[in-house]
């Protein structure tokens, strides 16, 4: 996995010619410019992919697999994120009120066993392996929970005793051909939290995640007309208790808290675990950029996004901007400097991309999802993008990783989150030695180890960037020929805030830099 991480930071000879251009001498002779001193700042994005297993979209690919099949295709996830240059995976966890882990609180997911309520034989952790894999490959691992959804569609097995529709009927309600929990029953968001809570307090997750399902998208009926969600004894009891609210507006109350004390209560339970929601692309009608039209999540699924995002409510929002740059209606740049605009507590913003329509029946050109991303980092702000989903990436639908590969050469943290309260690590102790067997050059961290290691090696030329998980790896002895001259080094805490830098202490020469 650390070889996989081993990208060049700086683009070269052809940047360096650039530069020796820039400094050609008063009689048009170039000036000979020695290589920069001192590295220059790590490079950072949110380089992430959702992995979706519900259904069984990514993983596992079948719902009846042997657990050593599970494990391999996780493993084989992981690796190819790791040598595609992404940084981060969100983990599906909660499709359906069920669990892709042991969870005390509801049944194992029949996308896992294909049976809801049957554990895994042999028993294993699938949420615990997948966090193990990903973070000995440098990845970061978000949770993700789907808080209202209580049977999807796909579904085959019957529910289990322990599941929430079997134990608690009153606050599960039909829509559609789903069950859902009902948002304005204090028990279901109680519930779901509580089940939140125990994975963030069990699990070294490094996110919370939670996507665009709130209250359920409209579902019409034979005629065409759409059916209200049957929740008219938890309004009833509202209007009873008081309440003065309209429905529409009484429904936004019941999700807008559910966020909020999402977001307090992980931070409550561990203060470095990140909060992103992943809403619906389009905004509020009242809010949209010029020209843009279609469907009204706050109208519709009563989710008042806007507000979460000016209250700082999370750490990152992933909007999903699932339509073309040149969409009539929908346009990407639009949509994304709308969301970027509306940010006044300053969380990340990362939207995400359909790179799965690469594979669709009307198939986008995967120069389309290369091109988004060029155009989010030309908005500036905090850099990062979420792809939909793994199985696109995994498949190479389109050619995809020959369009990524360039715009991903580079290694990138993902970006600090300093409003969390964490202090910076240390400054690392780094040692170099001879790697036996290889020309690879081993660096090791002494003392406490980091969550990762950036770090800064120089060959004659310009710096080249790596990324090592837990303190340690390996770098090339050589770059282009030239032999190591100089590295620097830095420790990476779990909320991206990094130490200052050091010199690599080189044992080819007794303990002194490179």
């Amino acid at each position: 996995m650390v070889r996989q991480s081993l990208r060049s930071f700086l683009g070269g000879a052809a940047g360096w010619a650039l530069l020796a251009l820039l400094g050609c001498g008063i009689h048009g002779t170039p000036a000979a410019l020695p290589p920069p001193a001192d590295p220059p700042p790590a490079p950072r994005e949110f380089r992430a992919v959702w992995v979706a297993t519900v259904a069984n979209i990514d993983w596992p690919s079948a719902r009846d697999l042997p657990v050593e099949a599970q494990q391999a295709e996780a493993r084989a996830i992981v690796a190819k994120a790791a040598a595609l240059g992404l940084n981060a995976i969100i983990f599906q966890v909660r499709p359906a009120c069920d669990a892709l882990y042991a969870s005390p609180l509801e049944p194992w997911s029949e996308f896992l066993t294909g049976e809801q309520g049957k554990a895994p034989e042999p028993f294993y952790d699938p949420l615990a392996f997948w966090i193990d894999e990903a973070h000995r490959a440098g990845l970061e691992l978000h949770a993700w929970f789907n808080p209202y959804r209580a049977r999807h569609s796909s579904a085959r097995s019957p529910l289990a005793p322990g599941h929430i529709a079997s134990t608690r009927p009153a606050i599960v309600k039909a829509y559609g051909n789903l069950l859902w929990l009902d948002p304005g029953e204090p028990q279901a968001a109680d519930h779901s939290l509580a089940v939140i809570r125990d994975v963030v307090r069990r699990y070294d997750v490094d996110g919370v995640h939670i996507d665009d399902y709130f209250y359920p998208y409209p579902v019409r009926d034979e005629r065409g007309l759409v059916l209200d969600f049957p929740d008219a004894p938890s309004w009833s009891a509202f209007a009873a208790g008081g309440g003065s609210l309209s429905c529409a507006d009484w429904r936004r109350r019941n999700v807008d808290r559910f966020v909020e004390r999402l977001f307090r209560e992980v931070r409550q339970e561990k203060p470095t675990v990140r909060v992103g929601v992943s809403p619906f692309g389009v905004g509020r009608p009242d809010r949209r950029p010029p020209g843009v039209g279609g469907f009204s999540q706050y109208d519709e699924i009563y989710a008042d996004v806007e507000s979460w995002l000016e209250q700082g409510w999370m750490d990152y929002l992933a909007p999903q901007l699932y339509w073309k740059r040149d969409s009539r209606g929908q346009p990407f740049a639009p949509l994304l400097e709308s969301w970027r605009s509306q940010n006044p507590a300053g969380r990340h913003v990362w939207p995400g991309l359909f790179t799965s329509q690469t594979g669709a029946a009307e198939p986008w050109p995967a120069q389309e999802i290369a091109e988004q991303i060029r155009l989010v980092r030309e908005a500036g702000g905090s850099q990062g993008h979420v792809h939909f989903s793994m199985v696109a990436l995994t498949k190479d639908w389109g050619g995809l990783g020959a369009h990524l590969k360039p715009l991903y050469e580079r290694p990138a943290l993902v970006p600090a989150t300093p409003w969390l309260g964490e202090a910076a690590p240390d400054a690392p102790s780094v040692d170099l030695r001879p790697e036996p067997g290889s020309q690879d050059l081993r660096i090791d961290t002494a003392g406490t180890r980091p969550w990762l290691l950036a770090l800064w090696a120089r060959y004659g030329g310009p710096w080249r960037f790596f990324i090592l998980p837990g303190g340690s790896g390996r770098i090339p002895g050589e770059w282009g020929g030239q032999p190591l001259e100089m590295a620097q080094a830095s420790a990476v805490g779990r909320t991206g805030l990094e130490s200052p830098r050091v010199a690599v202490r080189d044992g080819r020469k007794g303990g002194g830099p490179p």
